[in-house]
This record gives C-alpha cells, sequence and structure tokens, in this order.
C-alpha cells in the first residue's frame, strides 16, 4: 500500500462515486435506476457541497440521458453517466451513436436482469445486450475494481475515442461494504490528464458535422473505422494498466489468472462470482483436482489471444455465464470457443441475482454437476 493512500470502507456505488468526484469530470446527465441510483447520489453529494464542479443534468430518462451525454462529448466535455438493465434498454437507440461519433462517454453499469419478469438483481444481461454497440466493457470482481476501473476508464476511453462502460454486478457488489485503497486525487488527477478532444462541436474556426447521414458510398467505411479502433483498444488498455500500476501498485491485465500454473482443468468467469470461485478453489487441497480461474476484465474487444495463450494444456475448461442467450451459445461460452478452437462446458448460473455458493462451485469443478444451468 502507498503510504500516501488510505483505506476506506464503501459500497461499489459510492466507491464510483468516489472516484468520479476525484476525477471531476464537466458533464454528468444522469436518470435514477436500481441499482444505480446510489452512485449518482453520492456524487450529487458531493456536488452539493461544492467538491467538484461538474455540471450535473437530470432528465426524464435514459434515453434524454444518453442524447445529453453525446450533445456533451460532442461539445468537448468529459461525459460520464450511469445506468442498469431497462435503463440500458431504453438507451439502446442512441448507444450505438456515442461509439460512431467516436465520443469517450464513460458510463458506470451496475448489472442487473432485464425485464421480464421485472427483477432487479444482478445478472449480466444488460451488459450482454449492448456488446456490439461499439463501446468498451471492463468486468469488476469487488469494490476495489470497481473504483480502480473507473479511473482507468477515462485513460482509455479518451486515447481510443470510444465510449465505455465500467460493469459491477447489482447489489452483490454496488451495494456490498468493502474495505479499498483509495488514491490521493491529485494523482489520479495527474494520472487521467486534461481532457483534450481532437474534434468539437465549439471549434469555430473548423467547423464540422457530427451524426451526419451515409448512405451506400460511406456507411460502410464508418464502420470499418470503429472496427479498426475496437481492434486498437487492446494495446491501450495493455498501457494503461502498466501506468495505473505505478500508481496503485494493482496489477491488471486484459485476464486474471489465479492458481493457473500447470492447472488441467480451468473455470473462466466474469464479476463478483470469481470471488467465490477463488475461494471453492482455496478450499480444495486435493493436487490431483489441479483446478484454476481465468477472470476476464476485458470484456470488449474481447482478449482472444490471452484467452488463448492462458489454457494450454488445460484439458477441461468451464465456462460460467450470468446470462442466457435463447436459441444459441451462451456468449462468455461463445467467445471462448471462438479463441480456443475447441469446444467447453457451458454452465449459466445466478440469473436474477440468484446467489452461487462455494458448494456448487466446488460441484462443478469434481463432476459433480452435469448440467447446463447451476440453479
Amino acid at each position: 500500500m502507498n503510504k500516501k493512500n488510505k483505506m476506506e470502507a464503501l459500497t461499489g456505488g459510492h466507491a464510483v462515486g468516489r472516484a468520479l468526484s476525484q476525477i471531476d469530470p464537466d458533464v454528468m446527465a444522469v436518470y435514477p435506476i436500481t441499482p444505480q441510483t446510489p452512485i449518482v447520489e453520492y456524487f450529487a453529494k458531493k456536488k452539493a457541497n461544492g467538491e467538484v464542479d461538474t455540471e450535473i443534468i437530470p432528465v426524464e430518462s435514459e434515453h434524454s440521458a444518453m442524447s445529453a451525454c453525446i450533445g456533451a462529448s460532442a461539445c468537448g466535455a468529459r461525459t460520464v453517466t450511469a445506468s442498469s438493465s431497462q435503463g440500458i434498454m431504453y438507451m439502446m437507440e442512441v448507444l450505438p451513436i456515442a461509439a460512431a461519433m467516436r465520443l469517450p462517454i464513460v458510463m458506470a453499469v451496475a448489472n442487473r436482469a432485464i425485464s421480464g419478469p421485472i427483477n432487479i438483481h444482478a445478472d449480466h444481461s444488460d451488459a450482454m445486450a449492448m456488446r456490439e454497440h461499439g463501446w468498451i466493457q471492463i468486468f469488476s470482481e469487488n469494490v476495489q475494481e470497481a473504483y480502480d476501473n473507473t479511473i482507468l476508464a477515462f485513460k482509455v476511453a479518451e486515447k481510443a475515442m470510444l465510449p465505455l462502460t465500467v460493469n459491477m454486478d447489482g447489489f452483490i457488489t454496488s451495494h456490498s461494504v468493502e474495505n479499498l485503497e483509495m488514491i490521493n486525487s491529485s494523482i489520479i488527477k495527474k494520472f487521467v490528464g486534461k481532457y483534450d478532444p481532437k474534434q468539437t462541436l465549439f471549434d469555430f474556426s473548423r467547423p464540422k458535422t457530427f451524426g451526419p447521414l451515409a448512405l451506400q458510398n460511406s456507411y460502410f467505411e464508418f464502420r470499418k473505422e470503429i472496427f479498426g479502433s475496437m481492434e486498437g483498444v487492446r494495446d491501450i488498455f495493455v498501457q494503461a494498466t502498466a501506468d495505473f500500476e505505478k500508481i496503485s501498485g494493482r496489477k491488471y491485465g486484459s485476464i486474471e489468472r489465479y492458481k493457473a500454473i500447470n492447472a488441467k482443468k480451468m473455470i473462466i468467469a466474469m464479476g463478483s462470482v470469481c470471488g467465490t470461485i477463488k475461494e471453492a478453489l482455496n478450499s480444495i487441497h486435493d493436487e490431483r483436482e489441479k483446478t484454476g480461474l481465468i477472470k476476464v476484465r476485458l470484456f470488449r474487444p474481447f482478449p482472444y489471444k490471452e484467452i488463448k495463450e492462458a489454457v494450454k494444456g488445460v484439458e477441461e475448461i468451464i465456462v460460467l455465464d450470468r446470462n442466457l442467450a435463447f436459441g444459441t451459445r451462451q456468449v462468455l461460452a461463445g467467445e471462448v470457443e471462438a479463441a480456443i478452437g475447441r469446444p467447453v462446458t457451458s454452465i449459466v448460473y445466478g440469473l436474477g441475482g440468484r446467489e452461487v455458493f462455494e458448494k456448487q462451485i466446488v460441484d462443478v469443478i469434481r463432476g459433480r454437476h452435469n448440467n447446463q444451468f447451476l440453479m
């Protein structure tokens, strides 16, 4: 721990709010939705107390929140918002516009099941619904990572000129209190740097149009450019995490390996369940198991190369998805199969906030669970 930093107990939502207040973005356009609301409530208190200069724009819907963010970012403002579940569904019309206009908006997401039926608890349905819309997506296992990833988000998004979501499991992470190491605000501001957009609507010396009509002779080129920029995010993320390690002492990567050396069986997952998996692996003392964990942190763009390298020599791969895809392969399982070129064991877990216990993970590891649903 850096002696200049201090430990503090916060929920995931408040930790994200703290990171945002230390960064002090220009604009936050928001509409409340459970379980994201504590992020904005915490930040709004900082604004009311005069601790940040951010212009907070309360709007009438999530669609309006993202539209306001797009307008603010296009004008050159460092812009942030937060949402969950149906809020993201309501934003869906404008989410790809943010990417197409190359606007580095940061959105904190407390991941929550989508309707129906109505459910306010954690799964990754909302994140999976927006995965192909040109947004960088980072997943957090715990409160510390939610805080750290929020700081990293601005560095990555603004370098890539693409919007980014910081994901954490609703209630499980967003409302759980954990100790985390804070970073001094002056260090964070230096790390993130001053936002210097390349193109803005307020550059009156070089007038330009954002979001124009593009027909057959140009639309393809626009989309291909977004594709190329997203591919370049992997290198940007590597550099940003290396820089972050210098100020925090915490080493992050696109993936995290746990007990993975010489493992013959590997579990691959994202989010808070990785903590449960680690505890399950710690409880197994039989060396014959030789089971490890690969935690996916950077989900978009997907770390195909890193996954393929990490599973060399692994005999069995088990992939846990906190989302249920209909009529097709489960999302994370499908991505892993594309990375490694062979089938994996696919298990869906935790829908609608369904709890996952250490014993269940141990049963999966020891082959006592032979169903595609961990219920």
